[in-house]
């Protein structure tokens, strides 16, 4: 199928390629598919496009948290795992929305709403950690992670 879009003009997505959030993401409920656009590029991609299959306009920067020194471990609810239909842990990929604050040059990842993706079966989730709660997150040899 043929999408348009604001950053890459019409792209061409095979329907398999396609990954849905069902409840969609904070802000962006009505966006529940999606699709991973990545510049082709030597060696692995630093950070990937989210492009909304439902808005030309929606798009995120997303990068795995490895790629800056983060390491997770979150437990997930048993709906999150029906959600994802996630039958074991390696199936799930853990990306972070880039942002950048109006006015800021820095660019900031959102570590407190990771994204949830089933790599088997492309559903995915935004799981909302409360300032209350304590994911463990570890962060490991970041500034050699930040200047490759």
């Amino acid at each position: 199928m043929q999408v348009k879009t604001h950053l890459f003009g019409t792209i061409e997505v095979d329907p398999n390629t396609v990954i849905s959030f069902p409840a969609g993401l904070t802000g962006f409920a009505g966006d529940t598919r999606f699709k991973l656009i990545h510049e082709s590029t030597e060696g692995e991609p630093v950070s990937f496009t989210l492009q909304s299959l439902d808005n030309p306009a929606v798009a995120f920067q997303i990068i795995d948290p490895s790629a800056i020194g983060f390491q997770y471990e979150l437990e997930l609810s048993d709906d999150e795992c029906r959600t994802l239909q996630a039958d074991k842990p390696e199936d799930v990929a853990v990306m972070l929305l880039l942002f950048k604050q109006e006015g800021e040059n820095q660019i900031n990842a959102n570590v407190r709403a990771p994204l949830l993706i089933n790599v088997k079966t492309r559903l995915g989730l935004q799981k909302s950690i409360g300032s209350n709660a304590r994911p463990r997150i570890t962060m490991s040899n970041l500034s050699s992670a930040i200047s490759k």
